[in-house]
């Protein structure tokens, strides 16, 4: 009887509403035409994901990208009017990329939140260290990961060094073919034994998270002065600029199609990248939108997004100021900011996890993100949740070009993850959660659908473009 209610209600709707009603997979509405786009945009987000495996190289690429496409970093004096393109880097850890609307930002803007951190391991202040004729780094970890994955697996070096002259130093070993990496090894089966009694999340602890980065002695030097020796003269580095060095090792593995079709993207970091460079190609893609775009990538989210480059900061609220006072001819006053607040719309955009194959008790199944299904609108409930006008105000943009989405509840009482959206809500601006599913989120190789990406980047155009 039920079955039959369902399906005389289903025949009742329209033929678009019944089409987003489906929990089918998208390829089986995707034209050829549409797959070839699908694909195509996927090759170049894995090109991008090979490149920017942490914030600051993200940053880097990112503003390559936007002067590419002829946007000018935003200055004091910038021309300000209806096309106009800037981009505008807080520290070389956060970016925004901005098209100026053909409304007065006073009537609001189009804002897509994402953050640009993934879980990884981080080199400490005072890291070399010898053992046994090795020699090692002292790390601790960024963000939530499961520590036993990141154990054999190749890892690359990368980040900064700044010194006290003033100069800054690039590193970045491992991420190319026939340079070096780093393993952080585990015990062979032959000898765990005694170890076999940890739990899961401790098979490597976190103070065992060390990679090995070198083993040569010579003249009777140790290995850790032969390291010292090298980065000495490899990067004028000595070992208390490690004080002043924000370095980074990520997977050294390069994005991939996985599966015989080729419809998922195996990578390092789509957490979140993926909606950081879904929304920045939506933001290069636009223009003369109706209202100002704002494609606002942030730094620190895995670790509550603090800092000065993370969303909790004021560097959002003081570039909508900047922006208003070059509109305003500089007459913009705290007042007309907070004006201006209320009617910014904004997507925090960030992936979630999708239900698995293998363990799909983890996950409420009529309620759970599935790959190859769409973007994801995520419904948190207990006052997490955006009010219901603008939730259908943005139904219709997806319903409109025929985008599919689904929607994501975890389990009550089981956990979940946040995003950079509540720091907007508080400014009093409209925020709606959404994402793409992915699985062995957290890990060194999680995976997405080809399909739900290009869905998110059409869904982040239409946005802007609404």
């Amino acid at each position: 009887m039920k079955r039959l209610v369902y399906l005389i209600i289903v025949c009742l709707l329209p033929a678009g509403a019944r089409a987003q009603l489906s929990t089918k997979s998208a390829w089986m509405t995707t034209t050829a035409q549409q797959k070839k786009a699908a694909f195509q945009f996927a090759e170049d987000y894995k090109e991008f994901m090979a490149v920017a495996k942490t914030e600051l190289l993200t940053v880097k690429e990112v503003k390559r990208l936007a002067e590419k496409a002829g946007f000018r970093k935003l200055e004091e004096n910038s021309n300000w009017r209806p096309g106009a393109k800037f981009y505008d880097v807080n520290r070389d850890r956060a970016i925004c990329v901005i098209v100026v609307g053909q409304n007065k930002l006073t009537g609001g803007a189009r804002i897509i939140g994402s953050h640009i951190d993934s879980p990884r391991i981080e080199v400490k202040a005072r890291p070399l260290y010898e053992r046994w004729e090795l020699a090692l780094f002292q790390t601790v970890y960024h963000g939530g990961i499961k520590k036993y994955q990141w154990g054999n697996v190749p890892l690359a070096l990368t980040g900064r060094l700044d010194k006290t002259d003033g100069s800054t130093q690039w590193i970045n070993v491992g991420n190319q073919p026939g340079e070096p990496v780093f393993i952080i090894p585990d015990l062979a089966p032959h000898v765990d034994r005694q170890f076999r009694n940890r739990t899961a999340r401790d098979v490597l602890k976190g103070e065992e998270l060390d990679p090995l980065v070198g083993s040569i002695s010579e003249d009777s030097t140790s290995v850790k002065q032969e390291i010292l020796q090298y980065l000495k003269k490899t990067y004028q580095m000595t070992e208390a600029d490690f004080i002043s060095a924000e370095l980074a090792l990520v997977p050294a593995t390069r994005p991939a199609d996985v599966g015989f079709d080729r419809g998922l993207v195996g990578a390092y970091g789509q957490d979140d990248r993926l909606c950081s460079y879904a929304a920045t190609r939506a933001s290069l893609a636009v223009e003369k939108p109706p209202f100002t775009t704002i494609t606002y990538l942030v730094d620190n989210e895995e670790t509550g997004s603090n800092n000065n480059t993370g969303a909790r900061s004021d560097y959002l609220r003081s570039l909508i100021h900047r922006v208003l006072n070059l509109e305003m001819g500089g007459n913009a006053t705290e007042f007309h900011v907070r004006m201006v607040l209320p009617k910014i719309l904004v997507l925090s955009a960030d992936v979630t996890t999708g239900i698995h194959p293998q363990f799909p008790s983890a996950q409420e199944a009529g309620n759970s993100a599935k790959l190859g299904q769409g973007i994801a609108i995520k419904r948190y409930g207990r006052g997490n949740d955006p009010n219901s006008e603008f939730t259908a105000r943005f139904r219709g943009i997806l319903e409109k070009h025929n985008i599919p989405y689904q929607t994501h509840t975890y389990k009550v009482d089981v956990g979940g993850g946040g995003t950079i959206g509540g720091f907007m809500s508080r400014e009093n601006m409209e925020v709606l959660d959404c994402g793409v599913p992915l699985l062995s989120m957290h890990s060194p190789y999680s995976v997405s659908s080809k399909i739900d990406i290009w869905s998110f980047y059409r869904a982040a155009k239409g946005f802007y473009e609404q």
